[in-house]
């Protein structure tokens, strides 16, 4: 690697969770190599989930206004303009801050929002996004795609309530087309877009029709690794709590298992859709599924809990990449899991889990009974999936991965975009 030192400018507005603890590993890593970095953000990004003001300096720059339906995945036109407006003008005043400084590149990650920014247009530097998905709800059935008619109106069957909430969700159509053309058009003005998995970069290339390029992640095998202790009889799935994640699938399958030999299933999350807590749970009592929701826990609690499980379950639906399976196997414990999404690019049959074909619960209860059964191949299995993520998902790996991409990025310079 060459011995330029980039100043690399920062920008996310992420959450708690796999996107954040991603650009963690990636600004500490570069850093570890001697770039510099800082980082805007504007205050509805996570500040106490791996803080990046831990490594480097980091300028937090507050939305001017805030309105609570900025979070919900449908919004009427209004609030996607008013949405819109607030995000631009922060992005104004941090580009114009960063423009008054000598870096080199900006790097910019998602938005909790909007999952692109319009810092790029902004900014007079070269630019890259490390984007893990598009904006899943509009393009997805989560779980419903939502711009499709109601299913009232389709079935003719028109009442005061259903016609009521048909007129409410056409309203909201409008700002759904809006916040996607902005999505689309905030894309475009980066030279270089990065995804995470092969499949990611499918996504990205079906939504918005544009190239991108596969930088994929590492797992921290000095922080996530075993920790020695024995085995126990559960499985663990790890996750935010909502429909996305599978849980439905995971209980399902292990509802196939007997009764005398079923499993508990702990789920570790932080943070859930109480809708969908709820709906899981009476789903788990009527299976007769021992459901374990922990939320919230601190990271010895979990990496403790994935190196004590049998296996871990992985059901998530069209998930981009996956850092979770790879979690758990640097902890020593393997994965069971549908061969759908990033997970593919990720786990090998018989190496560091299986993978079935599709969610049939009784294949997947198969395979977990597999580990349930047998606890000597929950140790070996344990041990190779340890393995084979310190050879071939490290950090190094990780930082050699990003760092090439943003050296690249800086010869090339700007202009690679539609700016």
């Amino acid at each position: 690697m060459t011995n330029k030192k980039l100043k690399i400018a920062v920008w996310h507005n992420l959450p708690s969770g796999g996107g954040k603890r991603q650009l963690y590993n990636h600004v500490r890593g570069l850093v570890e190599r001697g770039h510099y970095l800082e980082s805007w953000c504007p205050d509805t990004a996570d500040q106490k989930y791996l803080p990046l003001s831990n490594i480097i300096k980091e300028n937090i720059i507050p939305l001017n206004k805030k309105n609570r339906l900025f979070n919900y995945p449908s919004k009427p036109l209004r609030v996607v303009k008013e949405l819109l407006a607030v995000i631009e003008q922060h992005c104004k005043i941090c580009a114009e801050e960063i423009n008054n400084r000598d870096f080199d590149i900006l790097f910019a990650n998602a938005c909790v929002y909007l999952r692109t920014t319009p810092i790029a247009e902004y900014t007079r530097l070269p630019s890259a996004i490390y984007l893990g998905e598009p904006y899943r709800y509009f393009y997805e059935a989560l779980p419903e795609l939502p711009w499709i008619a109601p299913q009232s109106t389709y079935r003719m069957n028109l009442s005061l309530g259903s016609l009521k909430h048909y007129i409410i969700r056409r309203a909201a159509i409008n700002g759904i087309r809006l916040q996607a053309r902005a999505e689309l058009e905030y894309a475009k003005r980066f030279d270089l877009i990065l995804a995470n998995s092969i499949f990611s970069r499918e996504s990205i290339l079906r939504t918005y029709n544009l190239e991108s390029t596969v930088c994929y992640l590492g797992i921290d095998t000095d922080y996530f690794r075993p920790a020695g202790e024995k085995k126990e009889n559960y499985v663990v799935g790890l996750g935010t709590i909502y429909l996305a994640k599978g849980i439905d699938r995971a209980i399902s399958a292990i509802s196939t298992i007997r009764k005398e030999k079923r499993p508990d299933l702990i789920w570790i999350g932080n943070g859930a859709y109480k809708h969908d807590l709820k709906k899981f749970k009476n789903m788990a009592n009527e299976l007769g599924v021992n459901f374990i929701p922990r939320m919230n826990i601190p990271d010895t609690e979990v990496i403790a809990l994935l190196g004590k499980a049998a296996v871990m379950i992985y059901t998530s639906r069209l998930e981009p990449f996956g850092l979770a399976p790879l979690e758990a196997n640097a902890c020593g414990t393997a994965v069971v899991g549908i061969a759908e999404g990033g997970v593919r690019e990720t786990v090998r049959d018989g190496i560091n889990g299986f993978l079935a074909r599709d969610a049939n619960p009784h294949v997947l209860g198969e395979l977990l009974f597999r580990f349930i059964d047998n606890p000597k191949l929950a140790l070996e299995l344990g041990v190779k999936s340890t393995e084979y993520v310190t050879k071939y998902w490290n950090m190094d790996s990780c930082t050699d991965n990003i760092e090439s991409v943003l050296m690249q990025l800086h010869s090339r310079g700007r202009g690679h975009g539609e700016k």
